[in-house]
């Protein structure tokens, strides 16, 4: 007589529910017991200071140039393209991180603003920009 022999196929996880139970006592046993590290964080004092406000040279339709300084709210003011220069270049010397921005207006021809910028880059005047508005879609 031979008795066939079957594989068993159930699992006896009774053992391993034993091990887990186990290590759940000691990790909360331990947690408890661990110290968190502090940690020194660098400082750097040029990125806590506030952005400067841009000075606007603004080149209205008939060519003519002003001045607004938004930092102290003074508004526009009009100023001759032989001086223009002269003050970016002082206001960038007080504050060499200050902006400039050339505020075109939409019926001025393109050549005017382009000379505007090209004078300021010659007289080395540093970080100039374009201002535009977003079109309203």
């Amino acid at each position: 007589m031979r008795r066939s022999r079957r594989l068993m196929n159930q699992i006896n996880v009774v053992p391993y529910i034993d091990v887990m139970l186990v290590l759940l006592v000691i990790f909360m046993v331990t947690a408890p017991m661990i110290q968190t590290g502090s940690v020194a964080l660098p400082s750097v004092g040029q990125s806590s200071t506030p952005p400067v406000a841009p000075l606007e040279v603004i080149v209205r339709a008939d060519a003519t140039l002003a001045l607004n300084d938004r930092s102290n709210n003074a508004g526009e003011r009009p100023i001759e393209r032989v001086e223009l220069a002269l003050l970016l270049k002082q206001a960038q010397t007080k504050n060499p991180r200050q902006a400039v921005l050339i505020a075109g207006d939409k019926n001025v021809k393109y050549e005017a603003v382009l000379g505007v910028m090209d004078e300021l880059q010659r007289q080395q005047v540093s970080k100039i920009g374009l201002l535009v508005q977003p079109s309203g879609k």
